[in-house]
């Protein structure tokens, strides 16, 4: 049972859970019809309920929904419901925070303003299904809103959905990928080539880049040590392996266990092989 705080529109309540006294996002259709503050309504299985998270400067959800169009809230709600369909979970407390992103995004269109996405090949790489889910949820808020968003925009989005899934800050998934561009930046100047973004030695060096920095933030250690093999083998890719867990370490303020050394180098040979067949 909800008691209502303050109705949204026709199918979105913001109410208090009788049980914990939580607040919580309601939406469904017409379920704020006919509704006034105060009064109580039950869940079923056509109402999806959310959790609102707000940010600590902000002093409630009353206070986050009283400054977003309530569409947006429903746009968000769909979104995460798409999400869910091929996650199957995702954390719904991200309802807030995507749609007030959604809300801006909106704005910029209105506005004509292009918002480029920097990391937008990275985000493409890393997070190619959340990214899909974005490039799907276009659809949603154009047919809600009247609004179409760029496939930057969608790339933002897909870091909220991602967001959900891994229970990250959008900023510090942000972060990660950043240092995983500046990594790439470090190997490509350091082999004096560029190489092909959709190749398969790209793709697997970023992805490994990722998971090495998931692991430095769980303190997970690689279980298999590679660096004689390198030093011997691979003394060039050792160095550049080198220069990008000093860098890394040093980004993320954390400790690199020594074996991510080896570990980077092999994907780095992998890169040095790829660049020398394509000259």
């Amino acid at each position: 049972m909800y008691c209502i705080l303050k109705i949204l529109n026709n199918n979105a309540l913001l109410a208090e859970d009788s049980e914990t006294a939580s607040e919580r996002i309601l939406l469904g259709k017409g379920i704020g019809f006919g509704k006034k503050a105060g009064d109580y309504v039950d869940s079923d299985e056509k109402v999806q309920v959310y959790t609102p998270v707000v940010r600590q400067e902000q002093s409630s959800a009353m206070h986050v929904v009283n400054t977003i169009d309530p569409v947006y809230i429903e746009v968000a709600g769909k979104i995460i419901s798409e999400a869910e369909k091929v996650f199957g979970s995702v954390n719904r407390d991200i309802i807030l925070p995507l749609a007030d992103h959604i809300a801006f995004a909106a704005k910029r269109e209105q506005e004509n303003i292009f918002l480029p996405n920097p990391f937008i090949l990275d985000i493409k790489i890393l997070f190619g299904k959340e990214f899909a889910v974005a490039m799907e949820s276009r659809k949603i808020i154009q047919e809600m809103t009247g609004y179409r968003i760029s496939d930057d925009e969608a790339g933002f989005i897909a870091l909220h959905i991602h967001s959900g899934l891994s229970n990250e800050e959008v900023s510090d998934t942000l972060r990660t990928t950043q240092i995983i561009d500046e990594s790439m930046l470090i190997i490509e100047k350091s082999i004096g080539s560029k190489i092909k973004k959709e190749s398969l030695a790209y793709i697997r060096l970023m992805s490994h880049l990722y998971y090495m920095i998931v692991r430095m933030k769980t303190e997970e250690a690689v279980n298999l040590d590679l660096n004689e093999f390198v030093r011997l083998n691979y003394p060039n890719a050792g160095r550049i392996a080198e220069v990008v867990c000093r860098n890394m370490s040093l980004k993320m303020q954390k400790s690199i266990y020594p074996e991510e050394l080896g570990f980077l180098a092999i994907h780095i040979q992998r890169m040095i092989v790829s660049a020398e067949e394509g000259k």
